[in-house]
Parts: C-alpha cells; sequence; structure tokens
C-alpha cells in the first residue's frame, strides 16, 4: 500500500450516492418548474383542439363567421349559450371576448373545434347583467364553423378589432 492510498481512503460508496441524489433533485425541481409552468400557461392562454380539420385560409379579425356551437362552464359543464335550434349565428370575429376572438383565428371553414377560454381572456371578473356566466368563469365551447365572410367587419365599417 502506498503513503497516497492510507492517506485518502476512498469512498466511492457514498460520493456516489451523493452525487446521484443529488442529479435526481435536481431533475424533480426541473420536473416540477416544468409542470406548474405548464398549468400556469394553461390558466392564461385560449387552448383549440380540432376535432375534424376545416380547409382554406386561418380566419382573419375582420373577418366575419357563421357558426354552430355550444358553451358551457369549464367547471360543471352548465350550457350558458347554444345556437342548436337557431341556425348557425353570424358573428363579427372581432367584436367578441377576446379570448373567444383569438380561437376563432385558429380556424378553418368547415371544421370543428373544442375551446377552452379562461376567465382572464372571457369575462374576468364581472358578470354582464342578466347573463348566466358566473363571475371568474372559464369557459369551454364546442364549435363548427360554417362559413366565413372574408373582409366582413370592413365591409359593415366596422374596421379590425381594436388591440
Amino acid at each position: 500500500m502506498s503513503v497516497s492510498t492510507t492517506a485518502h481512503p476512498e469512498r466511492r460508496g457514498k460520493s456516489n450516492a451523493k452525487l446521484w441524489l443529488g442529479i435526481l433533485a435536481l431533475i424533480a425541481a426541473g420536473v416540477a418548474i416544468a409542470w406548474f409552468g405548464v398549468e400556469g400557461v394553461k390558466a392564461n392562454t385560449v387552448q383549440v383542439e380540432t376535432v375534424s380539420a376545416g380547409s382554406g385560409p386561418a380566419i382573419q379579425a375582420e373577418d366575419g363567421v357563421l357558426i354552430e356551437y355550444e358553451g358551457r362552464l369549464a367547471t360543471n359543464g352548465t350550457v350558458f349559450d347554444t345556437s342548436a335550434g337557431r341556425g348557425p349565428a353570424p358573428i363579427l370575429v372581432g367584436q367578441t371576448i377576446p379570448g373567444f376572438s383569438q380561437a376563432l383565428m385558429r380556424m378553418q371553414k368547415g371544421g370543428r373545434y373544442k375551446v377552452f377560454i379562461p376567465s382572464k381572456l372571457a369575462y374576468g371578473s364581472t358578470q354582464q347583467p342578466g347573463s348566466p356566466i358566473p363571475p371568474n368563469s372559464d369557459l369551454e365551447f364546442d364549435v363548427q364553423v360554417v362559413q366565413v365572410v372574408p373582409g366582413a367587419a370592413l365591409m359593415q365599417g366596422a374596421g379590425a378589432p381594436q388591440r
């Protein structure tokens, strides 16, 4: 045995265990940050899931659309509005709540979509008089785009939405 071996005996087991525990702790911290970060983004972002793809160009802010839809409260599924029995609803994209405008601009004619709109991009903490939507409600919609009328807001003199 050399002098260096006796002066500094090897302790591989404990050092390796500490190293691996440190690596695992870093991985766990990264996963936690990513998870809570994603949840925070979800809470502030409109989500659009394509059920059936449409065709043609994406809807623009100055367009008008005819849509079939059903709107529900995300918390309990209570339907607060629907076009069922009334036929497609005409809407100017730039004249809806911010989250619905954002969602529409990710759609195409003929497509079917599921939409999630966080409260912040819906009605927020205010309740519209007579509205069945409570304050701070996240909303869900099923939407089918029946027709797109390019530039409809411009034709009606409504112009593009204010940003």
